[in-house]
């Protein structure tokens, strides 16, 4: 198994890991389908809060796995990809209870869109977190970019984004994208940075969140999310983004 979901039921803190530091926590097929078998478990009374995390200390998220994905070489096939993890991260972002990504290691690409899908980000001092996608020559694909316009003020979001580069968890504080830094980035930091909403009951919460959903249900949230995703998969066929994978992977050897 790539993949764990387990259940503080002291605190109600539904805990998805990605396990698989090996590849530094990179999303294949089978974490595509274990984040969304957590996104409907944590739909249950049971669960009051949803956190994303990456196996071990060195990784969050790496992004999609290149091994995996670069043998995608059409726009249709990038496309099928693409929008699979892309529903995932709606689900995730319009999930009617409290989500944080707990960034314990580096988050970079694809690892960055997870982290923006959730409500809020608590980060390890000092990793490194960049959308450095543009490096790749395609854009964000599987909607982060549009949450992250959400997120934060979008002079911040364009920032990061157009540059491609790569910040530490302290720039991004000021940025507003992380909302709590500390020594370690687990279950504890998460019960601390949650001790509030955790008294309060479930329904509630539930309430609140819808608020905001409806909210981007009116700003047609979905439809813009499946224009970055159609955006991505065109940018996806062209022989730059090929090239610059093929260059990565290359230099890994």
């Amino acid at each position: 198994m790539e993949y764990t979901i387990k259940l503080d039921e002291q605190s109600g803190i539904l805990l998805f890991t990605i396990t698989r530091a090996e590849k530094r926590n990179a999303v294949n097929y089978t974490v595509m389908t274990g984040l969304k078998e957590a996104v409907e478990r944590a739909k249950e009374d049971d669960v009051r809060v949803l956190a994303v995390t990456g196996e071990g200390d060195r990784a969050f998220c790496s992004g999609g796995d290149l091994s995996v994905f670069h043998s995608l070489r059409t726009e249709e096939e990038a496309y099928a990809m693409l929008s699979k993890m892309g529903a995932v991260l709606y689900e995730l972002a319009t999930l009617p209870k409290p989500t944080v990504a707990l960034l314990n290691g580096t988050a970079l690409g694809g690892g960055c869109e997870v982290a923006a899908a959730c409500d809020y980000r608590i980060a390890r001092s000092g990793v490194k977190i960049g959308f450095i996608q543009g490096r790749q020559s395609i854009t964000t694909g599987w909607g982060g970019g549009t949450l992250l316009y959400e997120r934060i003020e979008p002079r911040y979001a364009f920032k990061m984004l157009s540059e491609a580069a790569v910040f530490h968890a302290e720039q991004l504080e000021v940025f507003g994208f992380i909302d709590m830094i500390d020594e370690r980035a687990g279950m504890d930091e998460a019960r601390s940075f949650f001790e509030n909403e955790l008294t309060i009951h479930s329904t509630v919460l539930t309430a609140y969140k819808k608020m905001r959903i409806a909210r981007w249900d009116s700003y047609g949230l979905k439809e813009r999310i499946e224009q970055e995703i159609k955006q991505c998969a065109a940018l996806w066929e062209q022989e730059a983004h090929h090239d610059a994978v093929a260059n990565f992977l290359s230099k890994k050897e």
